[in-house]
């Protein structure tokens, strides 16, 4: 490829400062035409100096621009850097993300040429370097198939066409004028709910390994759980403005946080409730044990010791914010999601 199309990275960030400079450093070392390359960080209101941070390598290299976000969600932060984009492609990519190679915007330019597609899926493991016995576990764990759901290609390791809408990462910058924005509406799961339009549009995506980067995990159980808490609320949103999103791997989670408990209490009434809630609970507990064990004897037999604490976590937190989020919507305190946007 000869004549390179500019493109534009966008990094929506809050609280970032750990991560953000070297995010930001290996993109600027990526091989790629120095005056093809743009970075828009849209900054949220932050409790660290990430944007402090930001604004001195920004003052240093004229490629760094650094846009407010007032709505202060990533769709908000998203759709800043759409509109400030002056790139004929334009990738998003997370303040806390490793980039193990310098080939990835020239792959990402080559791929959506080479494949005719407007739109680049991209695998997003969570296997750092920098990842503690906890990260690595929660990697494996969120890796696996009682994890992650089932039908999402953001752990595909092969190159091939996929539906855009769990893993699409990279488009042509004209797709955003017929398909729109982000929903501002949405903090979590909005590129799933963008991505899902995109799909309807009838576009197909590409995925490829020459795409992946990696995501920093969660470093303990409690932020695991506040992490898979908002993804259950984004998940609850999503299938309330497009039902057809709504699967078995979203529900499963809510039963195990509501039904679980629901059924023990009643056990207490009857003979036949505790045999099911014994027969349920018995069931998970081998699923979890089994799945943990599996993964365990690939990657280590360490990891039995917190695999089983991790998985429970995983499914409350999702579980736990798509049910919150359900009953504010039944006491009129959800987002309402009345108009098409």
């Amino acid at each position: 490829m000869d004549n390179f199309p500019k493109i534009t990275v966008v990094i929506p960030i809050k609280n970032e400062a750990k991560y953000i400079a070297t995010t930001i450093r290996q993109i600027l070392e990526q091989d790629y035409p120095l005056d093809k390359i743009e970075i828009i960080v849209a900054y949220g209101e932050s409790d660290d100096n990430s944007t402090e941070i930001v604004s001195e390598i920004a003052k240093k290299d004229s490629r760094v621009r650094l846009f407010s976000n007032l709505v202060g969600l990533a769709s908000g932060g998203r759709n800043v850097g759409i509109k400030n984009a002056t790139g004929d492609i334009i990738t998003f990519i997370d303040g806390h993300t490793h980039i193990d190679n310098n080939q990835l915007l020239k792959n990402t330019a080559q791929l959506m040429a080479e494949k005719d597609v407007s739109v680049l899926s991209r695998p997003q493991f969570l296997d750092t370097p920098d990842n503690d016995f906890m990260q690595k576990g929660i990697a494996l764990a969120r890796k696996s198939a009682i994890g992650h759901g089932l039908d999402s290609t953001i752990f595909a390791d092969g190159d091939m066409y996929v539906n855009p809408t769990s893993s699409g990462a990279s488009y042509r910058r004209e797709l955003f004028e017929e398909i729109g924005l982000y929903d501002e509406r949405l903090d979590a799961c909005e590129d799933v709910e963008f991505n899902y339009r995109v799909a309807e549009a009838g576009y197909k995506s590409f995925t490829s390994m020459k795409l992946a980067v990696f995501y920093y995990p969660r470093a303990s159980l409690s932020r695991l759980f506040e992490q898979m808490k908002r993804y259950g609320t984004g998940r609850f949103r999503l299938a309330r403005k497009h039902p057809k999103t709504l699967s078995l791997s979203t529900l499963l989670p809510a039963f195990f946080t509501a039904g679980m408990p629901i059924i023990g209490v009643l056990s207490i009434l009857s003979n036949a409730t505790l045999f099911l809630f014994v027969t349920l609970l018995s069931i998970y507990v081998l699923i979890i044990l089994v799945g943990s064990f599996a993964v365990s004897l690939r990657k280590g037999i360490k990891f039995l010791l917190i695999l089983p604490l991790i998985y429970p976590t995983i499914h409350a937190g999702l579980g736990w914010g798509f049910l919150s989020e359900f009953w504010r919507t039944l006491t009129s305190r959800g987002i309402d999601f009345s108009d098409s946007r």
